[in-house]
């Protein structure tokens, strides 16, 4: 069989029942211009794959079209404008995440030289975010996982952003009191049906206990000791557990507990904050 053009390929995808933009994504790194953009496949429709990139690209379809994300298939993922290094070790950053981050800093807007610690840093995406917005903040990125550490270091490494990469449990292993903490936990249920549809990301970063809430238990538990007065505590959890990750930050001493939608509107991120001392002057938000 000859090696297909950029169009033919593209339209073997379609058939495939391959969604166009990954098709795209895809054939763009096989033919070495991961950022040339999808008008660029446009204007080289009659290019013709070599060999070698043809049989990459059968490679590739047939893992995207087996579940991998297309983050691992290409190892970069843009978040927050940021061009990330990403691949098994952690999970694939979602757009619904920069819900967040920009949560984040709208409470460290009025601060000068904030503490913040990212729980769970994964490839580092939300830690790398706030620091590219915020060059004065002192970022800490947390994570148990040494892969994980890993990878959110040399994509700190490669972007020449200062954010401090530590390994903890949570806050078990952290020092001092933050400004702002701010998480993207596991809160998947053991025995979530969604389960086998992301069997190619790393399980203990998506599944937390029975009702997938033990990790946002947790870290409820131990971020009161770590916030100054006045600080934030801002969580990413599931689309039905707002609700409860209400009650679990009021229960922890938290006030002005509130959610965020992300761009599907649903109920993404909460958040609450640790109570000021009388005349202390921090601003609320």
């Amino acid at each position: 069989m000859n090696a297909p053009t950029l169009a033919q390929a593209l339209q073997h995808a379609a058939q495939r029942g391959l969604a166009r933009i990954d098709a795209q994504l895809l054939l763009l790194h096989c033919v070495g211009r991961p950022d040339a953009g999808r008008a660029w496949l446009l204007a080289h429709d009659d290019d013709i794959l070599s060999p070698a990139q043809a049989a990459l690209w059968e490679q590739l379809l047939a893992r995207r079209l087996n579940g991998e994300p297309v983050a691992y298939l290409t190892g970069r993922k843009e978040f927050f404008g940021l061009p990330l290094q990403v691949d098994a070790r952690v999970l694939d950053p979602r757009p619904d995440t920069e819900t967040l981050v920009e949560w984040a800093l709208e409470v460290l807007q009025p601060l000068s030289a904030p503490q913040v610690a990212d729980l769970g840093t994964g490839s580092g995406a939300i830690a790398l975010a706030i620091q590219h917005q915020r060059p004065d903040a002192q970022v800490t990125a947390v994570d148990y996982s040494q892969d994980a550490l890993a990878v959110a270091r040399a994509n700190a490494a490669q972007l020449k952003l200062p954010v401090r990469v530590l390994h903890s449990s949570w806050l078990e292993q952290v020092e001092g009191r933050f400004d702002a903490i701010v998480t993207n936990p596991p809160y998947i249920r053991e025995d979530d049906p969604h389960m086998p549809a992301l069997q190619h990301e790393p399980r203990q970063a998506l599944t937390s206990g029975a009702d997938g809430l033990d990790d946002i238990r947790a870290i409820c538990a131990q971020a009161p000791a770590h916030l100054v007065p006045g600080g934030w505590l801002l969580i990413e959890h599931g689309w039905d557990q707002s609700e409860a990750v209400q009650q679990l930050l009021k229960t922890a001493g938290f006030t002005l507990v509130h959610s965020r939608q992300d761009l599907a509107g649903i109920a993404r991120c909460t958040g609450g904050q640790i109570p000021c001392a009388p005349g202390d002057g921090q601003t609320v938000k």
